[in-house]
């Protein structure tokens, strides 16, 4: 005869479950939640961006609706997140998990308190909603993804696009919230991408300049972020390109790894060292 379940050992296992589907990215279930996730994710962002736009109000009470929609989803996701968790606290005090909840802020405490002045206070929060994105780091970090696997050259240059994307996205969300309502010459997110870009690219046309300290500040940070982000995601990729051209042998003498291919001595202090590595072959 079986034992019985009890309910500790029916909740553990649906809380197993739970965290189960939530991390995995290889069942069909695992991989239709994430799919899911990354649109919604995407959809998220995009109506922050048409908001930003004059739209008749049919389109803004769609958006309006899909955003309290999609926030509601988030809020679920999340309450499931620290509910399969093994260690709560943890996950309630985690990067992402923080960064998730900011995100939907804005919209919920629309919802509880639909003044416009709490979206005037805290509507900023909404550019963190891009921050998201980075959530999908953890499938990029394994080479099965999503609907096949893909090469570790392939998986650096997700990470650098996300990368680039991010800081654009995330400044321009920013430099738009602080400056739309004084400076004339940001409009629409459009125009605040459009200065990230040619900011960080270091182009600086001068047609739109901060005239808020804030504005200054955030364009001050985006620079320094694409200076020190970007090259150090693309760095990882030049390194696996010029890794391909080497052999990972060790010197005996001096210990210097990854020498060429062709080269029969170590390059830093001439000892003799495929002829002793092919020998004790």
């Amino acid at each position: 005869m079986g034992t019985a379940s009890t309910p500790d050992d029916t909740g553990r296992e649906l809380r197993d479950t739970v965290r189960f589907y939530l991390l995995d990215h290889r069942t069909w279930l695992g991989k239709a939640i994430d799919i899911a996730l990354m649109v919604l994710n995407l959809v998220f962002v995009a109506i922050f961006v048409a908001e930003t736009y004059p739209t008749s109000a049919t389109t803004d009470a769609l958006l309006w609706d899909l955003e309290v929609g999609i926030g509601l989803v988030f809020l679920g996701e999340y309450v499931l997140r620290l509910y399969g968790a093994e260690d709560r606290f943890a996950e309630a005090t985690s990067g992402y998990t923080m960064v998730d909840l900011l995100a939907i802020l804005p919209t919920l405490l629309v919802l509880v308190a639909p003044v416009p002045a709490v979206t005037l206070e805290f509507g900023f929060l909404r550019v963190i909603r891009v921050v998201r994105v980075l959530r999908f780091y953890r499938f990029t970090s394994d080479a099965e993804f999503f609907f096949g696997t893909v090469s570790d050259n392939t998986l650096r240059a997700v990470k650098l696009l996300l990368t680039v994307l991010v800081i654009f996205f995330v400044s321009a969300g920013l430099f738009y919230s602080v400056e739309h309502e004084v400076n004339a010459t940001v409009g629409n997110f459009g125009d605040a991408f459009y200065y990230t870009v040619v900011t960080v690219s270091t182009v600086g046309f001068g047609d739109i300049v901060p005239m808020t300290r804030a504005g200054r500040w955030i364009t001050v940070a985006t620079i320094i972020a694409g200076i020190i982000l970007i090259p150090w995601q693309a760095s990882k990729i030049v390194r696996e390109w010029a890794s391909k051209d080497t052999v990972d042998v060790t010197c005996p003498n001096c210990g210097l790894s990854n020498h060429d291919r062709d080269a029969s001595h170590c390059k830093a202090c001439g000892e003799v060292i495929y002829q002793e590595y092919d020998a004790r072959e």
